[in-house]
């Protein structure tokens, strides 16, 4: 038996391959499937079942293209309800692959399809769980992704209340649990940043999985504090649901290099965005005017999917040199498929012709600390929530505005100030500049290092309530 963990920090995602007696299965597989295939040959091993734990929001499966390479049956939950054709798992129906048993427990509340795996070794021991955002490390799965007309995101919770003490709980404490996701995804609140771990070890340190918790506990523990989930989880259930395009036609349609006097002529055109992925040292060099920064670097993916809000978007890259199919293929993961080709030559080929470009105006946190003390500087905090709360800087101009709220609420700050930007480390507060001289807001300066960096300054810190726009 071989169980082996793909796991995709950009997206905190864990796919898994499972093997048996030549004989194999892949769970929840990203978008780029040809190397499950290339792993099953090199294994002398052929995929059997394409199993998915739920219809998943957070990034476009490659379940579809998988099942054209190999002909793998795709197994979803009781009512999916796809487009595609796929099996529909009962309730405890049992999958044989080689000498090995996965059993689908069906497990709702994170969704109402969603499926736990239980594998069942040659021996006939419960082994491992196979959990999707049913139940993370840490955490839970969030139950508001699939309300329907009739249901609440407090039926659901309730629903998963009961999947977790009827189906996972009674388990032994040594099933080992692999999750869907670690650290980082949206799908919940307080992921580990393990992405391996025991039931038992869970039962002690999972807050949602408390001996002593009733069902009105759970409820009002899982919901508060969720947040508004990402724009384009929708999109990206509906791609999952009902089909998409193949990766290698994305990749052919996207993956052209244009000439400089190509890329601009595109580039005019006010429906065609133009998408930096680049370091942000090199987009605070140079960048050309109006590009939005998102960093390959980064938490791409996701970035991409709160900050676009329209997943047909026509996008044009400016990517470090030979990182255009990668970018392609990552923008894929979350649905964006419409790309439609890259600077060749990069930023250094738009210089050398002498195309108009902009800096960004970047200062230490030791410069930034000695403007302070000459006047009352306005300063954007674009922290998550929960980090502001933690820990903020103690400035009279201090502001909060999320990054992945910057879009909405862009007329609640005053496009003549001057805005000192910070995150935690340097990535979002570039991000955030881009958007803001992308629309307007030409007065923004980066502190350089974020947070980590201000904390090293005699700045005075607090964790008490500042002006807040959120």
């Amino acid at each position: 038996m071989k169980i082996e963990q793909i796991y995709t920090s950009c997206l905190a995602q864990g796919a898994y391959y499972i093997e048996s007696n030549g004989e194999a299965a892949i769970i929840d597989p990203l978008r780029e499937t040809q190397h499950y295939v290339d792993k099953a040959t090199a294994n002398n091993a052929v995929i059997k079942f394409i199993f998915e734990t739920h219809i998943h929001a957070d990034f476009v499966s490659g379940h579809l293209d998988l099942a054209k390479k190999t002909g793998a049956t795709i197994v979803y939950g009781p009512n999916a309800n796809t487009v595609f054709e796929c099996h529909n798992a009962s309730d405890n129906e049992e999958f044989k692959i080689g000498k090995i048993t996965l059993k689908a427990l069906h497990t709702p509340g994170h969704t109402l399809e969603s499926i736990t795996y239980l594998l069942i070794d040659e021996n006939g021991k419960n082994h491992a769980i196979f959990t999707g955002d049913t139940l993370f490390l840490g955490d839970v799965g969030r139950p508001d992704l699939a309300i329907k007309s009739n249901l609440t995101e407090k039926d659901l919770a309730g629903m998963l209340f009961k999947s977790l003490r009827t189906k996972i709980m009674t388990l032994e404490d040594s099933v080992i649990i692999y999750p869907a996701h670690g650290a980082g995804s949206a799908c919940g609140k307080n992921l580990s940043k393990e992405t391996v771990g025991t039931l038992g070890d869970q039962k002690k340190n999972n807050y949602a999985l408390r001996a002593n918790m009733n069902k009105d506990e759970f409820v009002k523990e899982v919901l508060d504090g969720i947040g508004e989930p990402p724009q384009y989880f929708s999109e990206n259930a509906k791609l999952n649901q009902s089909g998409y395009s193949e990766l290698d036609k994305v990749l052919e349609n996207g993956n052209n290099p244009l000439s400089v006097s190509e890329f601009e002529s595109l580039a005019i055109d006010s429906n065609i965005l133009v998408l930096d992925v680049r370091t942000q040292k090199d987009f605070i060099e140079n960048h050309i005017p109006g590009a939005l920064f998102i960093g390959l670097n980064g938490g791409f993916a996701p970035w991409v999917g709160a900050l676009i809000s329209n997943i047909k978007q026509d996008i044009l890259l400016v990517v470090p040199e030979g990182k255009s199919e990668e970018a392609i293929t990552r923008l894929a993961r979350v649905g964006y498929d419409y790309t439609i080709g890259y600077l060749e030559g990069g930023m250094q080929a738009w210089i050398a012709a002498g195309k108009t470009s902009e800096q960004l105006t970047s200062i230490s946190s030791i410069e930034f600390q000695q403007r302070t003390k000459k006047e009352v500087l306005s300063v954007l905090d674009v922290r998550k929530q929960g980090e502001y709360n933690t820990m903020h800087l103690k400035l009279h101009g201090l502001i909060h505005l999320s990054l992945d709220q910057i879009n909405h609420r862009l007329d609640e700050i005053d496009t003549q100030e001057t805005y000192y930007i910070h995150c935690a480390g340097g990535y979002r507060s570039v991000i955030a500049a881009s958007i803001l001289k992308a629309n307007g807001f030409h007065n923004v300066i980066d502190i350089a290092g974020g947070f980590a960096a201000i904390k090293q300054t005699d700045l005075s810190l607090t964790d008490s309530t500042c002006s807040s726009i959120v």
